[in-house]
């Protein structure tokens, strides 16, 4: 199954993704709104770098706007009141660059901009499958 990035993603965060199911070696193109209230949209482009069926697949940025960002997308199943599921978790590496201006934007809107797009993708995932 291709889960679509946009319907996991906040509202203007993707435009664009890979039409086929990816594996290693593939490369997605999004773009995003820097900043929510801009009409401005930037280019994100991820290789993937690991995939393993039902159990992990990891990205890299190849080209965005950070110094540094891998991500880690991790699936077990788990038991919960007797009803199979998956556990669906991100792991995230990153850094911004552009030194202190970099680290300063990370403390103020990086950071949490992140945690509201990862919080949003797991409200997002109960709802579709839930």
């Amino acid at each position: 199954m291709l889960l679509e990035v946009k319907r996991v993603a906040p509202a203007g965060a993707n435009d664009q993704q890979t039409r086929e199911l990816a594996g290693a070696g593939s490369e997605i193109l999004t773009s995003f709104r820097i900043f929510p209230f801009l009409p401005f949209r930037a280019r994100w482009v991820a290789l993937i770098t690991e995939f393993e069926w039902n159990q992990h697949f990891a990205d890299i940025q190849k080209k965005g706007p950070f110094r540094h960002f891998h991500h880690r997308h991790e699936f077990a199943t788990e038991v919960r009141q007797q009803i199979a599921g998956t556990i669906v978790r991100d792991v995230i590496d990153y850094e911004v660059g552009f030194g202190v201006l970099g680290a300063a934007a990370r403390k103020l809107i990086v950071a949490r901009q992140l945690q509201q797009t990862f919080a949003y993708r797991q409200a997002a995932l109960r709802k579709l499958l839930g």
